[in-house]
């Protein structure tokens, strides 16, 4: 049994030809690079920007994106050469299995459930919360806190909305699952429509973010900067879901650092989405890398200065109780005298941040999906397209119940750390990918080409690699349970399915095949 069969190139771009049964070409590269920017600008700027901080980094928070930035360049880099040269969509999975094989392919494909489904996850509970503070600013009430919470939070605050709810267990995330309905519901409508959509929230929340950095910046308090790193006596701090302890290794200095690189790391998977879209780009080889390039160099700017602006507004021990996902808005409420209608537009503008991630999350889930059920790897479920809008409609439903289930009953804090080992995992793969096609296939054509490859590819898998040695145990055992179950997936289904393997090469294009169009 040859575990690494590959896809041929041929293969992959028959596939990429537009017809009756496939993916409806409708984005150009400035769709492409506001999907890119829709999809980092969200919950890592406005939510795991402060827990990094106040878990890990302190005000070095900045050195943090720095770090996670040089990773997500260099891996950039390989996928925008992997997208121009295979435009179809599947990411990193599709990548893989023309150059390490099916069961490499399988595990990137199963891992990036990990980046796209959870990460949506993870975004809808920051929507959550931001929901609430727009319902308390704007209309003095706010969802309680046991139908806004996963049950593993109890609440500990002592001000703001839930200050007469302290001890209160959550029973579930509603406002989470909320969005993820509503977006679910644009999606199957049709991916132009929800470009459009993406476009005008990318335009008012990079709008807000400027604004942010730009008055904040006469609000920071140099003493909030001092010291730059956390200390190892910092002491300890009670929050929602347990004490953090200073005194950990990587919760100060230069590792706190590198943990806190791991962290906001999450602010960046958005770049990688946009190739998810190969399949539905007009000029896939020119626009592809710039969708990719321009919208990671672009956010990596404005994340070190708003991560600047943001630690020196308020201590960075605050935001892990009094700030909490909405840190933001309380900076500016509490910080930033004068500006209360700055907070009340942050919120808006958040709301429609965050929506427009989970937007660009849940399509490259869905896409990832898509391919992998054209190959046989999954069930032709996957691959059903609405006769009318000609997206997968049933992947489309089928994970807005399986994201439910995380926002609605998991702590944003574990979501967002399960999707950042599955997101470096895939980078590392990628990285690797463009060493062997290069050396295997030297010949192909490439509108795009990675610079300086031989050091840009092992320096990006090297440092992903570093950043997932500082996830901390229990990240690793979840990693690892998961690729557990998909590993028994595999071998008692995908395998014995395989396109590739079963030797047919017929393409959404070919005559009519019940496995699929709908």
């Amino acid at each position: 049994m040859n575990l690494f069969v590959k896809k041929s190139i041929d293969t992959l771009m028959a596939a990429s030809k537009e017809g009756e049964k496939t993916l409806k070409r409708t984005l150009g590269v400035g769709s492409l690079i506001a999907l890119g920017i829709g999809a980092i600008i969200g919950a890592g700027i406005f939510v795991r920007t402060a827990a990094a901080a106040g878990e890990h980094a302190g005000p070095a928070v900045t050195i943090s994106f720095l770090i996670a930035a040089a990773g997500c360049a260099l891996a950039g880099l390989c996928y925008a050469e992997f997208a121009s040269m295979i435009p179809i969509a599947g990411s990193a999975y599709t990548y893989s299995y023309t150059t390490m094989g099916e069961f490499i392919a399988w595990i990137i494909g199963w891992d990036l459930v990990l980046e796209y489904a959870l990460g949506a996850a993870t975004v809808a509970i920051g929507w959550s919360q931001y929901f609430n503070n727009f319902l308390e600013t704007f209309f003095n009430c706010h969802i309680p806190f046991a139908l806004s919470h996963s049950p593993f939070e109890v609440s500990t605050t002592t001000t703001g909305m839930y200050a007469a709810e302290i001890g209160t267990r959550g029973l579930i995330n509603l406002p989470a699952i909320f969005i993820l309905l509503m977006l679910t519901l644009l999606l199957i409508k049709g991916t132009a429509e929800s470009a459009i959509v993406n476009n005008i929230i990318v335009i008012v929340k990079v709008a807000i973010v400027l604004m942010i950095i730009g008055l904040g910046w006469q609000f920071i308090n140099p003493a909030n900067h001092t010291p730059y790193m956390i200390p190892e006596n910092a002491g300890d701090v009670k929050t929602n879901t347990g004490i953090v302890h200073y005194a950990d290794t990587f919760n100060h200095g230069w590792l706190g650092v590198l943990r806190g690189a791991s962290v906001v790391f999450f602010a960046f998977i958005g770049f990688d989405a946009v190739s998810t879209a190969a399949q539905e780009a007009k000029n896939p080889q020119k626009d592809m890398p710039k969708g990719i390039l321009i919208s990671l160099a672009f956010c990596t700017i404005l994340y070190i200065l708003f991560s600047h602006v943001l630690t020196g507004l308020a201590p960075y021990k605050e935001f892990l109780v009094k700030g909490k996902e909405a840190s933001v808005t309380y900076a500016i409420t509490t910080f930033m005298t004068g500006y209360g209608w700055l907070a009340k537009l942050v919120t808006i503008a958040i709301l429609a941040g965050f929506s427009s991630v989970i937007l660009v999350m849940l399509l490259g889930q869905t896409r990832v999906f898509y391919t992998m059920s054209i190959d046989g790897l999954i069930p032709p479920v996957f691959s059903k397209l609405h006769p009318k809008f000609r997206t997968p409609y049933k992947s489309q439903l089928f994970f807005f119940v399986f994201v439910s289930l995380f926002a609605g009953f998991i702590p944003d804090s574990v979501v967002g750390e399960m999707v950042s080992i599955g997101t470096l995992f895939a980078f590392v793969l990628v990285c690797i990918g463009i060493l062997i096609l290069r050396r295997k296939s030297p010949d192909l054509v490439r509108p795009f080409k990675t610079p300086l490859y031989l050091i840009v590819c092992p320096l990006g898998a090297l440092i992903c690699l570093a950043m997932m040695g500082s996830e901390g145990l229990e990240n690793w055992l979840r990693l690892i349970i998961w690729m557990a179950i998909g590993m028994f997936i595999y071998f008692g289904y995908s395998i014995k399915n395989s396109h590739v393997r079963l030797g047919k090469t017929e393409t959404p294009n070919d005559p009519p095949n019940p496995h699929f169009v709908e």
